[in-house]
């Protein structure tokens, strides 16, 4: 059902120019079609945004969130928007997914993010089949040997010498469509440095090339402290929007911090865009 106004309110932020809109459908229900998706996020007709992001009530959580990607496609989670949102509710909550729950606490800049548990087992990425996920015998190109990490969401990681070498925007979505991944998955590539930072670029599925991805910035921590690339104490991740805090011991909760932004409050009018 809609709400009795066709005015729908909503927020507009972003983790590190990963933008989102918020709308609360906590108290009034909003049915979030892909059609209507689509069309909030549109950068031309629309809003214009990578994920647009519906709060709801929560029976096991403080609230729920559910997320949808720029093509109306729904997905499991999405770190910069669990910032966003818990620095927009502003108290410390638990946030339930459909990729599990996240506890966020906020802070005057952004917010802190307990992410729960990674999985590595072939059919909980999920992959068409079993293989070792610490070092897949596939390649595309000159991506080759990755490793795979569900964080809530399912990623694929290659370390590569140099990112920028690398054209993600043809080959992101060669791999993120191959049929070895039955959900399609998030694409990372990423530069372990001298100091012991990453250097990491995204390719999101659903979405495509981003500033910033929060589970992509963990999944590639969790996966440089497998291969023995990082000790996970405390890792700083380099995304082309800014940085991010990731820690992670084998058989610990990730955990993530980093900035959030509010850039505006607004109203539309949902008739104008169904």
């Amino acid at each position: 059902m809609r709400p009795s106004s066709s005015k729908l309110t909503f927020h507009k932020m972003h983790g590190l120019g990963n933008d989102f809109v918020i709308v609360d459908a906590r108290q009034h229900a909003v049915t979030m079609t892909d059609e209507l998706v689509r069309a909030l996020a549109n950068r031309r007709t629309g809003i214009g945004c990578d994920q647009l992001i519906q709060l709801e009530p929560s029976q096991e959580a403080d609230f729920a969130m559910r997320i949808f990607n720029a093509d109306g496609s729904e997905v499991e989670a999405c770190g910069n928007a669990a910032r966003c949102v818990t620095q927009l509710v502003g108290h410390e909550a638990q946030i339930a997914t459909t990729g599990g729950t996240i506890s966020g606490t906020p802070d005057d800049t952004g917010a802190t993010l307990d992410m729960g548990e990674p999985r590595f087992d072939w059919d909980t990425i999920p992959l068409a089949y079993a293989m070792d996920t610490t070092n897949m015998p596939v390649r595309w190109e000159e991506l080759t040997n990755p490793i795979a990490v569900n964080i809530g969401n399912p990623h694929v990681i290659f370390f590569v010498e140099d990112t920028a070498s690398v054209d993600l925007a043809r080959l992101g979505p060669i791999v993120e469509n191959d049929p070895l991944f039955p959900e399609r998955i998030n694409v990372n590539v990423a530069t372990v440095e001298s100091d012991g930072s990453i250097t990491l670029r995204v390719w999101e599925r659903g979405t495509g090339l981003t500033r910033a991805c929060g589970t992509g910035a963990c999944a590639t921590t969790v996966a440089a402290v497998r291969r023995k690339l990082v000790s996970g104490r405390e890792t700083t991740v380099h995304l082309p929007g800014g940085d991010l805090a990731i820690s992670w011991e084998p058989g610990q909760e990730v955990r993530m911090t980093g900035p959030a932004a509010h850039v505006f409050t607004g109203e539309i009018e949902l008739d104008d865009f169904l």
